[in-house]
């Protein structure tokens, strides 16, 4: 993630694998406040042209991030969550 921002599934920050991976809204507003960031909710049915090319995006990243890792379980389940 960033700089000291320590998100965690317990505390409702982050969902679990099985829950589709990612941040919850709670993460995403404790990430923004800890740096400044604009992160925004998933776009899995983009109904704009910006959260279309906002889910291609994500997809093209993440799928290399899925694709390098060991274990790329929490990228498998963000891929899937956001239908990519």
């Amino acid at each position: 993630m960033a700089k000291n921002v320590s998100l965690s599934v317990s505390r409702g920050e982050k969902l679990s694998v099985k829950q589709g991976a990612g941040l919850t809204a709670k993460g995403r507003a404790k990430y923004n406040a800890a740096t400044g960031s604009n992160l925004k909710a998933p776009a899995p049915n983009p109904k704009t042209e910006a959260d279309k090319s906002r889910k291609a995006s994500f997809c093209a990243r993440m799928g290399a991030v899925a694709a390098k890792a060991k274990d790329g379980e929490r990228a498998k389940a963000a891929l899937k969550r956001w239908k990519c």
